[in-house]
């Protein structure tokens, strides 16, 4: 009744939810569906601090404002107004050297929008943070939030979740279950990259014309299990009127993905955009299940489609296939899962789906090209490899081995086979056989 009060959302009976089943109420808001608490708290941080505060006519944050469904005791939240960068860092006196050092670690995955008045100030104070605990990797900040992946020691990765949940600006919004784990550490990155940007994922479009406010209904991965296993059900008998969308990249979807998906052919996510513009007509009348590594391309790229107003509904796997993999390392995602840092693919199961580009033997280990004016990723077997066969396409292959530079000195980067064969945006003409059989 309090969160109706404040921000129009409600409890639901079990019976209600939509889609997939369970026990227990939820709670419902902005067309999302919230099992626990903490998810309906954050998500009102998120997006209804200004309204909880003008409607309340009080300086509390929306948890405060809003109460517990029970009437209990509400968890402290954020202020209406955006809250003040803290420059805290923690404190490393009691932890050894080596225990903030160790190469046994791991590696770090999260991202959180919320609004951010100073980039700058938040960007110096995480790079701080990142030298402080000695973690490598890459974090871009923007106005819009910030995204992140970094590796370290686990001692040092447990100090960065605790003062970035404790971080006024992410209070009430960012949780331990935003930051997806997996084997690491500091290794994984060649040097610490923090930035101020437009955007915290290079979708190529304004924030403010295409905003992660507007995003897709957000499945958990229990729920993007059920609808996934009832779509291959339907889509074997010709009667989906479902797509199962990969939203990332060409090289990633080859060597991962779930079954019966549609995998765009794009080489960055900033087409996506486009890739949407020029296959309308293959999302009409349609109910789409987008999905991504971690869940932050799928945020603004669910936004984008919804605002084409083409679609029946819009739904997202929330957490993407890292949260995923954690449930269902043998579920309907087969093959590896693609990272951006040196280990290049992580794995959950066994399956090997892509191939060696010059035999054609059952490969998945991606390495760079070895034309270094290039940097196209190359699955080459170690045979191959030991014949030489190591770069990306034969006009790279041909090309000498050491870097061709400019007479500043800076690498010369020239277009390869690969890329100039490849459209830029490709038109799909998909037919529901081509998607049952996971082409």
């Amino acid at each position: 009744q309090a969160f109706s009060l404040f921000v129009k959302a409600k409890e639901v009976p079990a019976a209600s939810r939509c889609p997939g089943g369970g026990e227990g109420v939820r709670w419902r808001c902005c067309r999302q569906a919230f099992e626990e608490l903490p998810g309906i708290h954050r998500h009102v941080a998120l997006h209804h601090s200004g309204d909880v505060g003008r409607q309340a006519g009080l300086g509390a944050g929306p948890a405060e404002a809003a109460g517990s469904p029970a009437g209990g005791p509400a968890p402290s939240g954020h202020s209406c107004s955006n809250p003040e960068i803290s420059w805290a860092l923690p404190d490393t006196s009691r932890v050894s050297h080596d225990d903030l050092t160790s190469q046994v670690g791991e590696v770090l995955l999260y991202y959180c929008y919320c609004e951010v008045k100073d980039p700058e100030k938040l960007c110096a104070w995480q790079k701080a943070l990142c030298q402080h605990l000695h973690l490598t990797g890459k974090v871009r900040v923007a106005s819009e939030g910030i995204n992140g992946t970094v590796g370290g020691s686990k001692v040092a990765t447990r100090l960065y979740i605790k003062v970035m949940l404790s971080q006024p600006l992410f209070k009430n919004i960012l949780c331990q279950e935003d930051f997806k784990r997996s084997a690491g550490g500091a290794h994984c990155f060649p040097d610490l990259r923090v930035g101020v940007f437009k955007e915290i994922v290079p979708m190529g479009i304004d924030p403010k014309i295409v905003s992660y406010k507007e995003t897709g209904i957000h499945l958990s991965p229990q729920e993007f299990h059920r609808e996934v296993e009832q779509y291959l059900s339907q889509a074997s008998q010709g009667q989906s009127d479902t797509i199962l969308l990969d939203c990332r990249n060409f090289y990633e979807s080859k060597i991962g993905h779930f079954q019966g998906c549609l995998a765009p052919d794009i080489r960055k996510f900033s087409y996506f955009p486009s890739y949407v513009d020029e296959n309308l007509e293959l999302f009409k009348d349609k109910r789409v299940l987008m999905y991504c590594t971690g869940g932050i391309r799928c945020e603004r790229g669910s936004a984008y489609l919804r605002s084409k107003a083409v679609c029946r509904e819009v739904y997202q796997l929330k957490g993407g296939i890292h949260k995923y993999l954690e449930e269902f390392p043998d579920g309907f995602y087969r093959g590896k899962l693609f990272v951006f840092d040196d280990r290049y693919a992580i794995c959950s199961n066994e399956d090997i789906i892509s191939a060696c580009r010059y035999c054609g033997v059952l490969w998945d280990q991606y390495k760079l090209c070895s034309s270094q004016h290039c940097r196209q990723l190359v699955l080459t077997c170690p045979s191959c490899c030991n014949k030489g066969l190591t770069a990306c396409c034969p006009v790279c292959q041909e090309k000498e081995l050491k870097v061709t530079s400019r007479a500043s000195g800076q690498t010369l980067k020239e277009e390869c086979e690969c890329t100039r064969r490849r459209p830029r945006i490709p038109i799909e003409n998909v037919s529901p056989r081509m998607l049952d059989t996971g082409k």
